[in-house]
């Protein structure tokens, strides 16, 4: 290793002969795609093997971390939400006068500074074992990764707490769910004591194939071995048990979250205001919007888009409306969503110039609408009889490139069924089948009844048969 320049304040160029590694996203997102091919000992272990090559690197020194190469780090990152575990970055910021009187007095003590030297290499071999079984995990399946994982040991690189929550996370996504477990127990054997997001990857797996029991073992085997639960573990029980209809027992678990320090955060809320809505109980979703808010917690999109679908169900869609005018978000995609919940409430009011209104205004906002939009649109206006508008924003909605969908067909198709024009429906699905849009039972259903209430009982029973024998419906 051979000091260069500085390269700017506490910050020192070095060239050294190392060995490579994959750093960059591209590289390892080529070495991924590898691994699902037969050749793994191949062209998949040349990425990941160590050549030499001369290399300048940008290093930093500080106090606490003598000799810190200023690239990619692994990081055991974890989501609030209890997220799987990830391989991230980190770039050490140091004091620039510190920096380089440290800097000086190790390269005047080189033998320190070349042992430093490989603990940081090994930190960078363990970071690209890592994210080698992290992609055959994904890729090729644990089988391959275990490999990996015994070809990492066998040269003297010890595994941390990411890859083997790596391998865990591996086996979940096969449902080897007794396997996880086994290899988590086993951890500690290995000097490797598996952490609170290690055992949410387990707990999110069994509670998403409904093992009530055995996510209740876990959390209690869990405490017991002191590893404290945190936001993401309550996060997943409590969408766990508002899926199973348990509100009682998921108020609890919110309840039980301040007892280990954890305070709820907006995705704790959420399921369960979305669980009361899908009940009816509306009161008790506000109850619990005022109680999140008065917290200190801020509801976010999604949490206005619960109770909003839940209040034009209901049909206070004046009430929604009222709100929608004191929200702001920078979230396009999210505001989207909320607006074309507003306007199907609308539009299944029977105030589709209201809707038409909302479809202006998010116009002038900068949103474009999509096609939910404009099926919400054509369906209100075919349900209350004016067609020619239906389909005179079908026609927009074509010219903007916005592709309808059989439920955009079908919208129009009934609407003029209902306006006795039976004629101009079967044209509209000619028209449906030219554009590459495969009718649905629905749409035959309803250019049936059509027929029928227009008085033609035989030309209904004759295209009722043709269907029967072709077993388009049953």
């Amino acid at each position: 290793m051979v000091p260069c320049v500085q390269t700017h304040p506490g910050f020192c160029s070095f060239q050294c002969i190392k060995g490579s590694s994959i750093r960059n996203s591209s590289s390892r997102a080529r070495a991924s795609t590898r691994i699902g091919s037969n050749d793994l000992s191949g062209e998949l272990k040349k990425e990941f093997e160590y050549g030499r090559h001369r290399e300048n690197w940008v290093c930093a020194v500080s106090k606490n971390e003598p000799f810190a190469i200023n690239r990619r780090a692994s990081l055991h990152e974890r989501s609030s939400n209890g997220d799987s575990p990830s391989l991230g970055s980190v770039h050490p910021s140091y004091n620039e006068v510190e920096s380089n009187n440290n800097l000086r007095r190790l390269v005047r003590t080189g033998r320190q500074a070349m042992e430093v030297l490989d603990r940081q290499l090994q930190r960078e071999v363990l970071f690209t074992y890592t994210s080698l079984i992290d992609a055959a995990c994904k890729e090729s399946g644990v089988e391959q990764a275990m490999k990996f994982l015994h070809e990492m040991r066998s040269k003297g690189c010890e595994p941390d707490v990411v890859t083997y929550s790596a391998l865990i996370n591996g086996m979940c996504n096969e449902g080897r769910l007794d396997d996880a477990i086994a290899f988590l127990n086993s951890m500690p054997s290995f000097g490797c004591q598996p952490d609170t997001a290690t055992h949410n990857i387990i707990l999110r797996g069994l509670c998403n194939t409904g093992r009530r029991m055995d996510a209740e073992k876990l959390l209690s085997h869990m405490l017991r071995k002191g590893c404290s639960p945190d936001v993401g573990t309550f996060n997943i029980l409590i969408n766990f048990l508002c899926k199973a209809h348990l509100l009682g027992e998921a108020v609890d678990m919110l309840e039980k979250m301040r007892k280990y320090g954890c305070t709820p955060i907006t995705s704790s809320y959420n399921p369960l205001l979305h669980a009361f809505c899908k009940e009816g109980k509306l009161e008790r979703a506000i109850e619990y919007l005022d109680m999140m808010v008065s917290r200190g917690c801020s509801p976010d999109m999604f949490t206005y888009n619960i109770l909003f679908t839940a209040l034009c169900k209901d049909g206070k869609v004046d009430a929604v409306v009222k709100k929608l005018n004191q929200l702001s978000s920078k979230d396009c995609s999210q505001l989207l969503i909320t607006y074309n919940i507003v306007i199907d409430g609308f539009a299944k009011a029977g105030r589709t110039e209201e809707a038409i209104k909302l479809l202006d205004e998010m116009r002038g906002k900068g949103l474009q609408p999509d096609r939910i939009t404009y099926t919400s649109l054509a369906s209100g206006l075919s349900r209350e009889g004016k067609i020619d508008e239906a389909i005179r924003l079908f026609h927009e909605m074509e010219k903007l490139g916005i592709r309808p969908d059989a439920i955009t067909y079908n919208c129009i198709i009934l609407g003029l069924c209902k306006a006795r024009d039976t004629a101009h429906a079967i044209d509209f699905l000619a028209y449906m089948v030219s554009r590459g849009c495969k009718p649905t039972e629905a749409t035959y259903t309803i250019l049936i009844e059509g027929l029928s209430h227009e008085g033609l009982a035989e030309e209904a029973l004759e295209l009722l048969n043709e269907l029967y024998a072709r077993a388009v419906v049953k």
